[in-house]
């Protein structure tokens, strides 16, 4: 069983810290108040944004962002790419991307230099694995298969999809040749 704080005894959780939320305060509620900020929203699969920043050869749909549910700090949403496929060469800016496969064997590529010189790295992916994509990392996501088309989950850590498109990898650190 899960204990629960209780609000201190007198006090009203208004006049005092939410014991729910102890980072919460009574001024927050009227700063956060509004018809996106003040309850949860259902997005449905059939309903995704496709007003996204798009790289050559994939195709991303919004799901949570500011525009579709008034998120601040948080961007999720689907990309599809297309079966013989790759993406052009791109990174994310500052923001941090978790990616989650849903569909497919898709296989994110980037650039690495822990040996000594500059070498493609290549890390092929199953349905369920999880992939981390570091801010500003040039790579680019390619789908091999001849048939079927690669989905994956993107969770970022900005509040909108943010994509810069590049003409080639290098590594990070490194100016682009």
């Amino acid at each position: 069983m899960v204990s629960h704080p209780r609000p201190p005894a007198g006090g009203s959780p208004a006049a005092e810290h939410d014991a729910f939320h102890p980072d919460f305060t009574p001024g927050d509620a009227d700063r956060n108040a509004g018809p996106l900020r003040a309850r949860l929203h259902h997005v449905r699969a059939g309903s995704l944004d496709d007003g996204t920043a798009q790289s050559g050869g994939m195709r991303r749909f919004a799901a949570i962002s500011g525009r579709t549910v008034g998120s601040e700090r948080i961007w999720m949403g689907e990309t599809h790419v297309a079966p013989d496929t790759a993406s052009s060469n791109h990174h994310h800016g500052a923001s941090e991307t978790a990616i989650h496969v849903v569909q497919g064997h898709p296989e994110f590529v980037f650039l690495d230099d822990a040996g000594g010189a500059p070498e493609e790295v290549r890390i092929r992916t199953s349905p369920g694995d999880y992939v981390f994509v570091p801010p500003y990392v040039p790579h680019r996501e390619e789908n091999p298969s001849p048939d079927e088309t690669a989905v994956v989950v993107i969770a970022r850590s900005t509040q909108e999809a943010v994509v810069v498109n590049l003409p080639g990898l290098y590594v990070l650190g490194e100016p682009p040749a």
